[in-house]
């Protein structure tokens, strides 16, 4: 079992930066942070392969976001550190692991993905 609670979210303006942070249990091949906005689907934000130190974002968030994992005093945590944020990504943020080798095409796909903590709120304003 792996257990993942995720904080810092809030609100920003436009333009603004937020890092959020996701306190892990332990490790797994791949972990990866989500969002959920009110009516959508949740969608794959980006996600980081352990083993070899690998980063995956998607398109809408490429070059805004940065996804880091830090191994210190034996407490894992995985951040999203999210710059020039934009009202549309407001959403919950969810942390998420899973401990199955994934192929590329799958990587942001939220199916593949056992484990998730509750989330963090974040609101972004124009």
């Amino acid at each position: 079992q792996v257990q993942l609670e995720e904080s810092g979210g809030g609100s920003v303006q436009a333009g603004g930066s937020l890092t959020l942070s996701c306190a892990a249990s332990t490790s797994t091949y791949y972990m990866g942070w989500f969002r959920q906005a009110p009516g959508q689907e949740r969608e794959g934000v980006a996600s980081f392969y352990t083993p070899m130190s690998k980063t995956y974002y998607s398109d809408s968030v490429k070059g805004r976001f940065t996804i880091s994992l830090d191994n210190a005093d034996n407490t894992l945590t995985l951040y999203l550190r999210m710059d020039s944020l934009k009202p549309e990504d407001t959403a919950m943020y969810y942390c998420a692991a899973t401990r199955s080798l994934l192929g590329t095409t799958r990587i942001l796909d939220k199916t593949v993905y056992d484990y998730w903590g509750r989330g963090t709120q974040v609101t972004v304003s124009s």
